[in-house]
């Protein structure tokens, strides 16, 4: 649990974000050391994708402490993160920078809060549907359920690429399953039990 010095006022709401997020912190490896940060930046400095950020790793954690927790989930941050683990090798607090993200993200996909316009989370879906349907991803309906959710005026604008890669013969028209696809299903399924059962 979080130390004392880490105890601001915060709303109803905030105390329950904050509860379910140290309960995806217990499941981290020294997670708990998000309260060694020292704001040094090193974090922020190192990511490749900060510059794309609303929020940087280093506001991330100056925000947690200050009791925004919900601004933090609402933010675009978190979904950018390309998980090169930069951050966690020279964080000098020895802080899984990382991790954090990722239990960010759980946390946002299980109260459902993600930022307007930049839809991320249906990709994900997307992406977990086609591999569980078929075994692997199809990358038409990939893209056609991600732009219908997102923006479907892109969708419309991306129709030329599409044809061009389908004549190219870099994607096909029609998905394909994998022989085994039953095992890949049954893996996901397992890994969705445990996650209910919280191992």
């Amino acid at each position: 649990m979080a130390k004392k010095f880490f105890v601001v006022p915060v709303k109803k709401r905030e105390e329950e974000l904050r509860a379910a997020f140290w309960e995806q912190i217990k499941s981290i490896p020294r997670g708990d050391k998000i309260q060694n940060c020292i704001q040094c930046g090193t974090c922020t400095g190192t990511c490749p994708v900060s510059y794309m950020m609303d929020i940087t790793p280093r506001e991330i954690v100056a925000l947690f402490r200050a009791g925004h927790l919900e601004d933090i989930l609402h933010s675009r941050a978190i979904w950018i993160c390309a998980s090169c683990y930069s951050c966690r090798v020279r964080c000098p607090s020895g802080i899984l920078v990382t991790d954090l993200m990722y239990a960010l993200k759980r946390l946002a996909m299980n109260k459902k809060i993600y930022p307007p316009k930049f839809p991320v989370h249906a990709l994900s879906k997307a992406f977990i549907f086609n591999i569980y349907k078929y075994g692997r991803n199809f990358e038409i309906g990939l893209a056609i359920r991600y732009f219908l959710k997102a923006d479907p005026k892109k969708l419309l604008a991306s129709t030329g690429f599409g044809f061009a890669m389908i004549k190219k013969g870099r994607i096909s028209l029609l998905p394909k399953s994998i022989k085994k696809v039953k095992e890949i299903r049954a893996i996901i399924d397992k890994a969705k039990q445990l996650e209910k059962e919280g191992a």
